[in-house]
């Protein structure tokens, strides 16, 4: 192949990413730094709840762009006793004035993280009536009351307030996560003055370690849901603050939504794996009802003990891309071009001693959401209404009290003979989240790899029904073979551009727990509790 018709590679390396492994559990997030809190809080004494709490609001601080205390996600917890897992439903939620009027479109197509009409303004995008009603304390509160210990909420809060006080990292990929949404952060003063010192992203020293940035009024939120309580949030004076500023910056979300925001507790719905195992999911509006689609369509792909295939990956690829149609044309034809693809989201699996299993997955939906800190409190608030297609009366219209169609999909594993072992997954990623899912739990089910291996094994990715991606480094019969089955990009997993989800994940078995993070994603990492 001449030299100008190779893809091109900006990373030449070899990444290697370590699992952890260990008897009194793992905590696995796309921060370092997240996972170290929530082992913190299982060697103090929490359980996978506790740890899974610790983690999320240590996120806040240290990975702000991707979620936080504006945002809003799903859980699915399953007790080590039990054979099926519950999900914490705390899914985005337009707020009870929102008005499709508000949204006037300006006759073009919209080309940012998906096609669709153009609002003018871009105001579903950035802005305070971008904003849904942030629901993620409300599902960490909702985790704590059925699932946690005793441990104090203090205590399980601590390491999220200590990384607040120290404040962000301002590293290279911090300098990248902000210089990619600096065109708009510069646009709200509190969000300008926080991310944008002397108008430009932060940069990183030529030499030593980098400094670190305050995320405004955030310390004190935290240390104020510590004190008060996480219903503070939603009734109290924090809930008051938040109403004030939103309705400052011309936003609709008020104290009565975020009142009325509450977490919904409810059984988890299963996928049969090969008659083997049941995958317990998130359901409802997520990626489930598709991931059970692929599940069927390869469920007699041929299985061998060298891995998968080239043939095993073309039939992916057909399936995955039939899965997609039918999802698409669900939606009805006028927004099947404009279901999510890239979104800026995280994932944090966890496992206890005792082989509770807790897997997260939340977001403010574009990387820094609506871009829109609120300076009372330091809450950088989601863009959730870019979840909604702007056309009135198309299907996911935007309506007061809407729900509309995501692509997150944390997953319980279990075999059906009630024994061991069990898995936790899931994945940031848009609409490349199902593809990293399947493959991560083939490979583990059904080719019985290791969680280590899985994290780096190249994959393809299917995120619609025209084409697929493949991993630059699959094999070459395998790239031919994905050739044959459709359209195929050949592209790199690098941290930027993002061609594929970031999945994490932990397996656990009476004799211990393992636990891996996508190796790719710079910050991620899977961390053992020492006691």
């Amino acid at each position: 192949m001449a030299a100008a018709a190779r893809p091109y590679r900006s990373q030449n390396w070899t990444l290697t990413k370590p699992a952890a492994r260990g008897r009194h559990g793992i905590v696995v997030s796309q921060s370092r730094e997240a996972a170290e809190a929530g082992a913190a809080v299982l060697e103090q004494g929490g359980n996978a709840a506790d740890a899974a709490v610790a983690a999320c609001f240590a996120l806040a601080a240290v990975e702000p762009w991707n979620s936080g205390l504006g945002g809003i996600g799903f859980a699915v917890v399953l007790k080590a006793g039990e054979s099926r897992a519950q999900v914490v439903d705390f899914g985005p939620v337009a707020p009870r004035r929102a008005d499709p009027a508000a949204y006037p479109l300006t006759g073009e197509m919209k080309k940012d993280l998906f096609t669709w009409p153009e609002v003018v303004g871009d105001v579903n995008i950035h802005g305070p009536l971008s904003f849904v009603t942030p629901s993620s304390v409300a599902g960490y509160a909702k985790l704590k009351e059925a699932f946690g210990s005793k441990l104090p909420l203090a205590d399980i809060l601590a390491p999220a307030i200590a990384l607040a006080k120290r404040g962000l990292p301002a590293d290279w990929y911090t300098t990248l996560k902000i210089s990619s949404s600096a065109s708009v952060l510069r646009l709200y003063e509190e969000s300008a003055r926080i991310y944008l010192p002397n108008g430009l992203p932060p940069v990183p020293p030529y030499q030593g370690s980098p400094g670190f940035m305050t995320l405004g009024s955030l310390p004190h939120t935290l240390e104020r849901l510590a004190s008060a309580g996480l219903d503070d949030f939603y009734r109290g004076d924090i809930a008051r603050a938040l109403a004030a500023d939103i309705a400052a910056a011309g936003g609709v979300v008020d104290a009565q939504d975020l009142a009325g925001c509450t977490a919904e507790l409810r059984e988890a719905p299963t996928i049969d794996w090969r008659g083997s195992h049941l995958v317990h999911t998130a359901g409802g509006l997520t990626a489930a009802p598709t991931l059970e689609r692929v599940v069927a369509g390869m469920a007699d792909a041929p299985i061998d003990g060298d891995g998968p295939s080239p043939a095993w990956f073309a039939g992916l690829s057909e399936v995955m891309r039939r899965a997609y149609r039918e999802r698409l044309d669900g939606l009805g034809a006028a927004t099947a071009a404009k279901e999510p693809g890239d979104t800026c989201t995280t994932h944090l699996t966890v496992v206890d001693g005792e082989g509770n299993l807790v897997t997260v997955t939340t977001t403010l939906l574009s990387s820094m959401g609506s871009r829109v800190v609120l300076p009372a409190t330091g809450v950088l608030m989601n863009n959730g209404m870019m979840w909604f297609d702007p056309r009135p009366g198309s299907a996911n219209a935007i309506a007061p009290g809407a729900r509309p169609l995501c692509n997150m999909c944390p997953v319980v594993v279990t075999p059906k003979d009630g024994g061991w072992p069990r898995l936790a997954a899931g994945s940031s990623g848009g609409r490349r989240i199902l593809a990293s899912i399947y493959q991560t739990l083939a490979w583990q089910l059904d080719f019985g790899m290791s969680t280590e291996e899985t994290a780096h094994q190249p994959r393809i990715d299917v995120s619609g029904p025209d084409s697929a991606s493949a991993d630059l480094r699959l094999p070459a019969e395998t790239l031919a073979a994905l050739d044959e089955a459709g359209p195929t990009t050949r592209v790199e997993h690098s941290v930027l551009p993002i061609n594929f989800a970031c999945p994490n994940f932990v397996r656990v078995d009476r004799d211990g727990a393992e636990g891996s993070s996508d190796a790719a994603s710079p910050w991620s990492a899977a961390v053992a509790a020492a006691r």
